[in-house]
């Protein structure tokens, strides 16, 4: 059953849990910048230098998976109790990101284990926003009627391969985050993808009326051979 009603609610608690997440990522570098003491600015941000490329690494990795987020909830006007507790279960991945941010931290080496762990972290909320697409896809009555029929999962799916080759490479000590290349890649082939399927979408556009307009066979036929009988039938009226 597709509900409309709270739906804001949905999109807004959404919103906060992320907003939330985003806010616990720079709270370890804040409980660290308050025992400074007689350290410089300068030696304390050299210090912890690691640690606040994470925090920019997670703060990109959670602003992007919201775009995503916004881009599939933008298109729906409904929902289903399924699809809510799917988006929960995006939620807490999203939410869980801080700590296996803090874990790659700590110490001077990456830690393999931590590494995996936080790809494996980005896995799962690509597995379950493509499980959401999937679920709007095959429910017409949850989309907006201007955008119905034109959802593509194709996309997604090569983003979430990309995710699960990283994370299998992750376990890799001479690859690690490194891995996380891939994405760049996906991101191209994901680019190329739209641009055909966006391309293919305008030429069946301008098809349609191109079709409309031109007459049918059987039409142009009658239409030719109208004047040819008025003509035999002037004939015959003027020779009785």
């Amino acid at each position: 059953m597709v509900f409309t009603r709270g739906y804001d609610r949905l999109v807004n608690l959404s919103d906060a849990v992320i907003a939330i997440a985003v806010t616990l990522l720079i709270l370890p570098l804040v409980d660290k910048a308050g025992s400074i003491g007689e350290t410089s600015p300068g030696d304390f941000l050299g210090e912890n230098i690691g640690p606040l490329l994470l925090f920019g690494l997670s703060f990109v990795v959670i602003a992007r998976f919201w775009l995503l987020h916004h881009q599939i909830y933008r298109v729906i006007d409904g929902y289903t109790l399924p699809l809510v507790w799917v988006n929960f279960a995006w939620l807490l991945s999203i939410v869980f990101l801080p700590f296996p941010t803090e874990l790659l931290g700590q110490g001077d080496h990456v830690s393999t284990v931590a590494g995996a762990l936080y790809i494996g972290t980005m896995l799962v909320t690509s597995v379950t926003g493509l499980v959401q697409l999937v679920m709007i896809t095959r429910r017409p009555e949850m989309q907006l009627e201007s955008v119905r029929g034109t959802l593509r999962l194709t996309p997604a799916v090569v983003a979430t391969c990309a995710m699960a080759a990283a994370f299998a490479l992750s376990f890799l000590p001479q690859i690690g985050l490194y891995s996380l290349l891939l994405l760049l890649a996906s991101g191209f082939v994901e680019g190329q993808i739209g641009r055909r399927q966006k391309a293919r979408a305008t030429a069946a556009t301008a098809a349609t009326p191109a079709a409309a307009a031109a007459p049918t066979p059987g039409a142009s036929a009658a239409a030719a051979a109208e004047p040819t009988a008025t003509s035999a039938t002037s004939a015959t009226s003027d020779h009785p």
